[in-house]
């Protein structure tokens, strides 16, 4: 029905301006180096998992399968712990300029995965769709240089940023049947709580040691919206939207990621509007309109 893709539109589009805010903010927090890239993980899968089983005391029992458990488990892999922790650690290698570039490959990813798992067609206006936001992005991006060097990313954070994308675009195109099986809240209560236990044996020793103390207060602000909005609002939201949508429209509005870096830099006066963003801004939405109006993109 046309309002529930509505909704999973609203959902995804929501949790992807989400995203745009958190990359700008993980880069802060790196450069701080106050906390490492898995205590951070550890942080935000520990608050979204007591979020959720918090919430999920107030709902309706939902039992899950014995034998979905370990698929939730293979999800929460691959769509919250190694997609996280790789963006976390890649970030720190390589500049802002790489990291958008090799995050709109994402799209590209789960357009194939989806028509390998899911059997969702790849049809030539959903291609067209992708490839003219890819080319949005990208020229937003190549405009976008002020001066920084490809040269300070390494081939380590070229691997880690692509291992983002690749996991997220997997669990993105594989998974969708399983989580439309179960409400959102019982889905990401178990997700989060397999990646937190994931996590803990890279961060606990660390996390029983650090200074808490030295964390400056704005990084404390930064660690709080990113446990709130970019984890459990927005893994909330991903979900509730796939319900709705197909995994190569969710992944399509990837693309905003970097239209909300670059308004939010434009806005605290670190960048300027120019034709060339005005151009790519266009190209993007017009590539998600692509997709979305194609017939394979309906339920």
């Amino acid at each position: 029905m046309a309002s529930d893709q509505f909704k999973g539109h609203l959902a995804v589009a929501i949790a992807y301006t989400i995203f745009g805010l958190n990359v700008v903010l993980c880069k802060d927090i790196a450069n701080s180096q106050a906390v490492s890239p898995f205590v951070l993980f550890t942080f935000r899968a520990l608050g979204a998992s007591a979020l959720f089983w918090l919430v999920s005391l107030f709902l309706p029992e939902e039992k899950v399968q014995k034998g979905d458990l370990w698929r939730i488990a293979l999800a929460s892999f691959l769509g919250l712990f190694l997609t996280q922790v790789a963006f976390l650690v890649g970030i720190t290698m390589a500049t802002p300029i790489d990291s958008g570039i090799l995050g709109t490959l994402g799209p590209v990813f789960t357009m194939f995965f989806a028509y390998f798992f899911v059997k969702e067609p790849i049809t030539g206006q959903k291609a067209a769709g992708v490839g003219v936001a890819l080319a949005g992005v990208i020229f937003l991006i190549i405009n976008s240089v002020q001066g920084e060097g490809a040269s300070s990313t390494t081939p380590m954070g070229v691997v880690l940023l692509l291992v983002n994308s690749l996991t997220f675009s997997l669990y993105l195109g594989i998974f969708r049947p399983l989580i439309s099986k179960y409400s959102v809240v019982t889905f990401m209560k178990w997700a989060f709580l397999f990646s937190l236990l994931m996590s803990l044996p890279l961060s606990a020793r660390e996390m029983f040691t650090m200074d808490y103390t030295a964390i400056p207060v704005a990084v404390r602000w930064e660690i709080g919206y990113l446990i709130l909005f970019a984890t459990c609002v927005a893994y909330y939201l991903i979900p509730y939207g796939q319900k709705y949508i197909r995994p190569t429209l969710v992944s399509m509005y990837n693309y905003l990621s970097p239209v909300i870096s670059a308004v939010v830099s434009i806005w605290l006066g670190m960048d300027q509007l120019t034709w060339q963003k005005v151009l790519a801004a266009a190209a993007i939405v017009g590539g998600v309109i692509l997709v979305s109006l194609s017939r394979a993109a309906q339920n």
